[in-house]
């Protein structure tokens, strides 16, 4: 079980493929190819409706390839709000690094920035940051600005999982339903 401290905001922050909706080795192209993890939808609502701020933190290198544009980026996270909406939840914002893994940026995981800038517009305290990710640039994204990394073992999950560069002090979870159920019970 988590330890949660009742004075916060309660931000969670998710990474999407891997953790939302199933991932993809030739990246999510339409909101045709955008499907739910089994329960992820579900989690969502629940903290939703238990008070939890959600955002969602995404790299889409995609749109930095030229494989989608931002407005197919759009309709697909469309599609995901929809699906939310229809679990009795929602996701109160989605920040996305568009670029391609070599721009150098900041906002790109493993880099905190997108992290950081979260915890900056929601007005929390970047230690009270939770992160769900399925990999390990999730995880250090929110390590490195020091927030507490959440693994599931969806998607790449198994694989991070295992790594030697795992952050010190990750919990690690089945999946979004599990994490949800213990975030619940804190």
């Amino acid at each position: 079980m988590v330890t949660i401290k009742n004075d916060t905001v309660k931000l969670l922050i998710l990474d999407r493929d891997g953790v939302i909706n199933h991932d993809s080795p030739n990246f999510i192209k339409s909101p045709d190819e955008w499907t739910p993890i089994a329960g992820s939808l579900e989690a969502i609502g629940e903290l939703s409706r238990a008070g939890w701020t959600i955002v969602v933190a995404t790299n889409q290198s995609a749109v930095g390839r030229g494989i989608i544009d931002v407005a197919m980026l759009n309709q697909i996270h469309a599609k995901m709000h929809r699906a939310v909406v229809n679990a009795g939840g929602h996701i109160d914002a989605i920040f996305f690094c568009p670029h391609a893994p070599d721009a150098g940026c900041e906002c790109r995981k493993p880099a905190p920035g997108m992290v950081l800038d979260i915890a900056r517009r929601f007005r929390v305290d970047v230690q009270d940051c939770l992160m769900v990710g399925d990999s390990l640039r999730d995880l250090q994204a929110v390590a490195s600005a020091g927030g507490q990394p959440i693994l599931v073992r969806t998607g790449n999950g198994l694989k991070a999982e295992s790594s030697p560069d795992l952050p010190e002090n990750t919990w690690v979870f089945a999946d979004l339903a599990a994490v949800c159920d213990s975030l619940l019970a804190a």
